[in-house]
């Protein structure tokens, strides 16, 4: 169980993406430059570019499966389970979750009307068992635990912390579960080799967006104290999985 009390506003709002305990190098290693998915004054093409560009390796990489996967173990026991999945950008996820789970009922959103009108244009848009719609993640208008599942996919780290404290808050109203998937953030060595790597293709839109989304990434410490900030009956466990996504699953 998280503790009682809740870290004020102007606190969680400058805490560091590497959490309370974050060292000084770890420090250095966050941004408060936007991807190109997130800012007004970029050409709609770069941003689609960024999108397909996540789709297909996640289609490649078979993130989108393994997610799914990861996604459907919290519900197991649920026979016909409601699914929300929030910023969902392409709709690769949710896509997965229809084909695995044969009587799973999934609304697919995003904050995006552009995105909202591709995924409604291809195969989702027509299936039965499925919701398109836009939504705010940190104002979702439903009833309290209306889904058994809430899950985000790659995208926490676009948010700021009070954000993303807003977003758990509002997942743990609407779903009796929360998943969280996202980057890891690296050990600070490690980080920076991997942010060396990026340098040299960096003038690629989708590689521009995966080294702001490296640097914008939380660690454990960072998302537990945004669990406690966004309430205080909110508990959290953090599932270890090497070499692979985080993952965080949160309830009341």
């Amino acid at each position: 169980m998280m503790g009682s009390a809740q870290t004020p506003v102007g606190d969680i709002e400058a805490m560091a993406r590497g959490g309370p305990d974050a060292s000084w190098l770890d420090r250095r290693l966050e941004t408060g430059c936007a991807e190109y998915l997130d800012r007004d004054d970029v050409d709609e093409r770069i941003k689609r570019s960024v999108v397909r560009s996540l789709e297909w390796t996640g289609d490649v990489f078979k993130n989108h499966e393994r997610f799914a996967y990861i996604a459907l173990e919290e519900i197991a026991d649920v026979p016909d389970p409601r699914i929300l999945e929030l910023g969902a950008g392409h709709g690769g996820l949710s896509r997965k979750l229809l084909e695995q789970h044969p009587t799973a009922r999934v609304t697919v959103t995003d904050i995006d009307a552009t995105s909202v009108v591709n995924i409604a244009a291809g195969e989702i848009g027509s299936h039965p068992r499925a919701t398109v719609e836009v939504v705010d993640a940190t104002e979702i208008d439903c009833p309290d635990r209306y889904f058994d599942l809430a899950v985000s996919a790659l995208t926490f780290h676009h948010l700021s912390p009070v954000q993303a404290c807003a977003v758990i808050a509002e997942g743990t109203r609407v779903a009796h579960k929360l998943l969280i998937i996202d980057l890891p953030r690296l050990p600070s060595v490690l980080h920076i080799a991997q942010l060396a790597t990026f340098l040299p293709f960096i003038a690629i839109p989708f590689v521009h967006d995966g080294f702001i989304s490296s640097l914008r990434a939380y660690s454990p410490s960072a998302l537990q104290a945004l669990a406690q900030h966004a309430g205080p009956d909110i508990t959290v466990q953090l599932r270890s999985r090497r070499c692979g996504p985080q993952v965080l699953v949160a309830s009341r």
